[in-house]
């Protein structure tokens, strides 16, 4: 983890406000944060269709607000972090927009799961009081660099910070591919599809499709194929330097697509290959709490842990001079 950057004395301090104004609450959040924020003498920054949106009159806060255009490369300069209001959703579309720049990604929570998220909505105060003073820290993630080629042509280049997926556009057919790992063939499988994933994204499509969560902290790649007829079709875990390929198999029938964190589609042919490696951009997600992720998976999946006595409860009976129940 890295402790933010304190800007020079006579720096204004900013932070990009993104929400997902369709959303009643994110709107009457974010409009909050933008009093809060400005009533400390930080300027926020927002997004032209988000300030449409909010029906904000920028001249109105003090310091004023600044609109920058939806499309421009503007949104993240001289920002210190990207307070961003909604569920997982958001936070993904707010990588894409800080993914250059490397700004710290703080996410508040009003979706289901949202293990990207910090915060949840009943912490907005202390969210932003931790923001005015400097009380957070920001952890890299893994992310991945996704690459397509066609005819050994590169037609598209892109990343992800949960995970690429190869799947079958249409319902009826399967999609034959043969997966590759660090230039040599593995196996091919008539499938579903085929999910490369992150220790981030481990969480999401990844564990639906049956792939093993991984404690963000560990740096490896994930592949799991989805309803593959294949004896040999289980979830791997390679090293963070090695190179995934998935290869369309020119005899598939109907073509395939890419999905890099469910935003973002590609076309794939028969004869198709999608490469997937680390990525050379870590996305950033600021912390401000310094809990396990243990705890994080118990809370956000609501797992049952009745009956739990741990280290502290096995200590305290040891110092009464109490035994450990044997079954």
């Amino acid at each position: 983890m890295t402790e933010p950057a304190a800007p020079a004395p006579d720096a204004m301090r900013r932070v990009l406000v993104l929400a997902h104004t369709g959303r009643a609450e994110a709107r009457e959040v974010a409009l909050a944060s933008c009093a809060a924020l400005t009533g400390h003498g930080i300027v926020v920054r927002l997004l032209a269709s988000e300030a449409t949106d909010l029906g904000i009159d920028p001249a109105a806060y003090d310091p004023a607000i600044e609109v920058v255009a939806d499309d421009g490369g503007e949104a993240c300069r001289g920002c210190e972090l990207a307070l961003v209001i909604g569920g997982d959703g958001t936070i993904l579309r707010a990588a894409e927009i800080t993914h250059a720049s490397g700004t710290p990604v703080l996410g508040v929570n009003l979706g289901h799961v949202g293990f990207l998220a910090e915060a949840e909505y009943d912490d907005v105060d202390s969210t932003i009081d931790a923001i005015v003073h400097r009380r957070y820290t920001a952890e890299d993630r893994l992310t991945l660099e996704v690459r397509v080629f066609r005819d050994g042509e590169l037609v598209t280049s892109t990343f992800a910070v949960n995970e690429a997926s190869v799947e079958k556009a249409a319902r009826q057919r399967m999609l034959e591919v043969v997966v590759e790992v660090d230039g040599r063939p593995l196996s091919r499988w008539g499938c579903d599809g085929v999910v490369c994933a992150t220790p981030t994204g481990s969480t999401a499509y990844n564990f639906s499709a049956g792939g093993p969560i991984v404690w963000p902290s560990v740096e490896a790649l994930l592949l799991v194929p989805i309803s593959a007829h294949a004896l040999f079709a289980r979830p791997l875990v390679v090293a963070p330097t090695s190179v995934l390929a998935v290869e369309v198999l020119a005899r598939t029938e109907g073509a395939g697509v890419l999905w890099c964190d469910g935003r973002r589609a590609v076309d794939l042919p028969p004869g198709a290959r999608i490469e997937v490696r680390r990525g050379t951009h870590p996305m950033r997600l600021v912390r401000l709490h310094e809990a396990p992720f243990t705890d994080r998976l118990v809370a956000k999946f609501g797992l049952p842990v009745e009956g739990w006595r741990g280290s502290a409860e096995r200590r305290r009976r040891s110092e009464s001079g109490g035994g450990e129940h044997r079954a």
